[in-house]
C-alpha cells in the first residue's frame, strides 16, 4: 500500500499518511516529492525517527546545511550541528534560562520569516520533527507566498519583477530586539540578496520572497523599500494565505521555503519544554542567478 495524501486546501498544505521516513520506498518518495512541489507545506504524523533517519530524509531533498548563526562557545550547542536546535533547553536538556542568549536570539523565530534567506544560498526546505510539545500554544503558522503573489494586482507584479532585496540575520534580530551579536558572527553573515520575485522550476508557479530579515531594496530610498517589504508581509500573511499547524508529538512537517513563510506563535517558554529540532537543506544558489538578476554591487 502506497502514502495517502489529505490536501488542508486544493493547493497549499497536505497531511501525508501511511508514510515511514525512516524507510520510505522510492515510488513513496517520489510521490512524496510530488506533493512537495505542489502542496508547499507537507505533515507526516506519528513519525519515529533517529536523528540519522531524519538527515537522511532531509539529504533526498538537497545538502544539508551545517553553518549555524550563534557562536558555539558564546551559545554552546544542544545538538549537532546538522540540525537547528529549535527548543526552550539549555545545552544540560533543562529550560532555559529567562536571560539566556539563546532565548533572546530566538524571539525573531516569531516573526514572519523563510529560513536561511539571509544566506547567499538560501534554504529550499525545511523539515522540522518534534519531540516533546508544550500543551498550550507553541504553534507554527504559515503562510502561502505563491498565492499571495496571484493575488497581486498586474501594476504591483510589474513593480516587483527585477527588484532585489538586502537580507541580513541582524535585520531580523534587532527588529525582536537581539543585538549582541559578536564581532566573528558579524563577519560570518554578512548582508545577502535576493529577489523579491522568484519562480519554483518544479511548477512554474511565481511566488513572492520576503521575509523578516529583508531590509533595504537596492535602487530605492531605504524608507520607501522598507515600507514595500512590510506592505508585501502583511500582504502575504493575510488569513486567506494562512495555515496553522498545532503540533502533536512526533510529527514532521517540512516546507518549502522558497515560496512560503512561517512564524512560530508563543507559549510559556520558561514552563513547558518544547523540543523540536530542524534540518534546512539549502537551495541550488542565489535567488539572483536563479532568476537571471544581476547581483547588485
Amino acid at each position: 500500500m502506497g502514502i495517502s495524501i489529505c490536501p488542508v486546501t486544493p493547493d497549499f498544505v497536505a497531511e501525508v499518511g501511511d508514510a515511514d521516513l525512516s524507510a520510505l520506498p522510492a515510488a513513496d518518495l517520489a510521490a512524496v516529492k510530488a506533493a512537495f512541489w505542489k502542496y508547499a507545506v507537507l505533515v507526516f504524523p506519528g513519525q519515529d525517527l533517529t536523528p540519522a533517519q531524519h538527515l537522511a530524509f532531509a539529504r533526498e531533498f538537497g545538502p544539508v546545511e551545517t553553518d549555524r548563526v550563534l557562536d558555539t562557545k558564546k551559545a554552546p550547542h544542544r545538538l549537532n550541528v546538522s540540525f537547528a536546535d529549535i527548543s526552550n533547553l539549555a545545552p544540560d536538556g533543562r529550560i532555559w534560562a529567562g536571560d539566556s542568549r539563546q532565548r533572546q536570539y530566538k524571539a525573531g523565530n516569531r516573526l514572519w520569516h523563510t529560513d536561511s534567506s539571509f544566506k547567499f544560498r538560501p534554504g529550499l526546505a525545511s523539515l522540522l520533527y518534534s519531540r516533546t510539545v508544550a500543551p498550550v500554544g507553541g504553534h507554527t503558522e504559515f503562510a502561502d507566498q505563491r498565492a499571495a503573489y496571484d493575488a497581486l494586482s498586474d501594476a504591483m507584479k510589474r513593480r516587483l519583477q527585477g527588484l532585489v532585496a538586502e537580507h541580513s540575520i541582524a535585520t531580523s534580530r534587532r527588529k525582536s530586539g537581539f543585538t549582541d551579536f559578536t564581532e566573528d558572527e558579524g563577519r560570518r553573515l554578512p548582508p545577502v540578496p535576493q529577489v523579491l520575485v522568484r519562480t519554483i522550476p518544479q511548477n512554474g508557479r511565481k511566488s513572492l520572497y520576503v521575509a523578516s530579515h529583508a531590509g533595504r531594496i537596492f535602487g530605492m530610498p531605504e524608507t520607501e523599500g522598507r515600507a514595500l517589504i512590510d506592505a508585501l508581509i502583511a500582504h502575504a500573511t493575510q488569513r486567506q494565505f494562512v495555515y496553522t499547524h498545532r503540533w502533536r508529538e512526533r510529527d514532521l512537517v517540512m516546507w518549502d521555503n522558497r515560496c512560503t513563510l512561517h512564524r512560530g506563535t508563543d507559549f510559556d517558554d520558561l514552563r513547558w519544554v518544547r523540543d523540536m529540532r530542524r534540518a534546512t537543506v539549502s537551495d541550488v544558489a542565489n535567488t539572483c542567478e536563479q532568476e537571471g538578476v544581476a547581483v547588485p554591487a
